[in-house]
């Protein structure tokens, strides 16, 4: 059995790759860079709340996922994918561009913008990545994609907030900022060539550019397929499950561990390795099949180790200091190995358990419809990431709870959660048939 590695031999897979992974570093460059900016200089030139412009700026991205989705499906299965995602690259060039303006003459509304369009190039995106790769990979190959793409997107996020962070503390922050995000944009571009030509799956479809219309009409769509629609209901867990310890992140290894900014990233890190690391795995542990077998193991491994977490937690008998532990400081702490572990195996689980739900969606939406259905998936994936915004806010504001509670909380509602999606998705596995690949050399 061929290592997934060897699948970076082929322009068709190496060439998306390195697209889509470009793409998500410079979207975290981009939007890292601009909540320090909006932390530590924007907030007291506009004497305006840290928390209000942050929550905007998130808003501000997730919102073209609502918006254009649906149009972004359509758009996708009807023109072919390899000049399309050359456009969106382009595309990406223009908003850097903008974005450098508004970074130069300290322009927010215009930063704003350029966020929104990011979030916008990214709702387009999607769509085509994900149903490309059904396209262009042998069914034997497509859990290996998966995975690698799974650790791509994971390890770009994480160093591109990194990045951000770096650039931020050199000598003219500005200028370093601008020429990187243009940069990245441009290699890019410069990747999207080399993707190989592939037929559209509709060319034929008339595209509704009605903002609501077209989202209605391909929810229920998805609603006719259960196991497709249960599919993305567990892949839109994820990102709500992910998106409720990665947020918290910060504010434990402040509050609860009295760490520096260091430890945040130590922390993210951890998380991040383990699930590029548990997506890498999955090719292996499932043996090349589009198989269910590995989410109950990824659901169990969830749960536990938000409990983990929670004792973790608990245990520590952290003594406020005068000034923030620094990474060797708190390595020193006794328990804080325990909270390592804790968050590098729910990344390892997640890993785990998301790869196999993305080679499902793949394998068995129809070609006619697949980039609309992977619309919808990221649809969800918007609507559950505000749902764990608001969740937390929930448990933490309203009810009083503590971080600690918060994950011991969302680690017994996983289990209930996943016990449920895992018996509808064999209740509905037999109703659809999975669909053949053209493999495009």
């Amino acid at each position: 059995m061929a290592s997934q590695f060897s699948l970076f031999k082929h322009r068709r897979f190496s060439a998306m790759f390195f697209t889509q992974f470009l793409g998500a570093f410079n979207d975290n460059v981009f939007k890292q860079a601009l909540i320090l900016v909006l932390t530590y200089t924007a907030a007291a030139k506009l004497n305006v709340a840290v928390s209000l412009l942050n929550n905007l700026a998130a808003l501000l991205f997730i919102l073209p996922y609502f918006l254009f989705s649906a149009i972004a499906g359509q758009v996708a299965d009807k023109y072919e994918k390899s000049r399309l995602t050359q456009a969106i690259k382009l595309l990406e060039i223009i908003i850097m561009v903008l974005a450098a303006i508004g970074f130069v003459f300290e322009w927010y509304w215009l930063l704003f913008i350029a966020l929104f369009l990011m979030g916008t190039h990214s709702a387009f995106f999607g769509p085509i990545k994900y149903a490309y790769l059904p396209q262009v990979m042998r069914k034997d190959e497509l859990v290996g994609a998966n995975g690698l793409f799974q650790t791509g997107t994971s390890l770009a996020i994480l160093t591109g907030m990194m990045m951000a962070g770096m650039l931020t503390q050199l000598k003219n922050p500005t200028l370093w900022l601008i020429i990187s995000t243009i940069s990245i944009a441009i290699l890019g571009f410069i990747a999207s060539k080399y993707l190989p030509k592939t037929p559209p799956n509709a060319p034929d479809i008339c595209i509704d550019y009605h903002l609501l219309r077209p989202t209605i009409s391909l929810v229920k769509y998805l609603y006719g397929l259960p196991l497709l629609f249960f599919i993305i209901l567990g892949n839109s867990w994820f990102w709500f499950y992910g998106a409720t310890f990665l947020t918290q992140t910060p504010e434990f290894s402040k509050t609860i561990l009295h760490g520096n900014e260091s430890v945040v990233i130590l922390l993210l890190t951890l998380f991040s390795v383990g699930t590029a690391i548990g997506s890498l795995l999955c090719k292996t542990l499932a043996k090349n099949q589009i198989s269910l077998k590995l989410l109950p193991i990824g659901i169990t491994g969830l749960s536990i180790f938000a409990i983990d977490l929670y004792f973790s937690l608990n245990a520590l008998n952290a003594i406020q200091p005068q000034n923030a532990y620094s990474i060797y400081e708190i390595l020193h702490m006794d328990g804080f190995l325990s909270v390592c572990r804790a968050l590098f195996l729910l990344g390892f689980f997640g890993g785990i358990y998301i790869v196999p739900l993305y080679s499902f969606m793949q394998t068995y939406a129809p070609a006619r419809h697949r980039s609309r259905i992977i619309g919808a998936n990221n649809i969800f994936n918007a609507i559950f990431m505000v749902g764990s915004a608001i969740f937390s806010i929930i448990i933490l504001a309203v009810l009083k709870l503590d971080l600690p509670q918060l994950f011991l909380i969302t680690g017994i509602i996983n289990a209930i959660f996943g016990l449920f999606l895992y018996k509808k998705l064999h209740q509905y596995q037999h109703t659809m048939t999975p669909k053949t690949n053209d493999v495009i050399d």
